[in-house]
């Protein structure tokens, strides 16, 4: 992180929770599953790259040579909020929307299935 003038602590200090949150909430996933499980995990992966997208953009800036250029720091600036926004919402929809084709919850609470009765014959 010092190649590209962050010091460590600065790094642990705003990667830490984002990181806290994926293991933490990975092993709420994994203990309660919701609905849309596969949205879950993607919010919480956009979450931590939201977090990483300064790092990166430094990186990619001394990669490429426009570390000067103060208009690419203005337009991550507007980015990565907007990152973390719909990082919310995503795991708001995963939590909140209900299942697709109609899944229902299992478990004690949950309501008794109708059986289908065919016809055979």
């Amino acid at each position: 992180m010092e190649a590209l003038g962050v010091p460590w602590f600065v790094a642990v200090r705003e990667l830490g929770p984002p990181l806290f949150l994926l293991a933490a909430g990975g092993a709420l996933l994994l203990w309660r599953r919701p609905a849309r499980r596969g949205a879950a995990w993607a919010a919480l992966a956009v979450n931590l790259v939201a977090a990483a997208l300064p790092y990166l953009w430094l990186g990619l800036q001394l990669l490429t040579g426009q570390a000067e250029r103060t208009v690419y720091g203005l337009l991550l600036t507007l980015v990565q909020p907007a990152v973390v926004a719909l990082a919310w919402a995503l795991l708001l929809f995963a939590l909140v929307a209900p299942a697709r084709g109609g899944r229902l919850p299992q478990g004690p609470d949950a309501p008794a299935r109708e059986s289908a009765h065919e016809n055979i014959g």
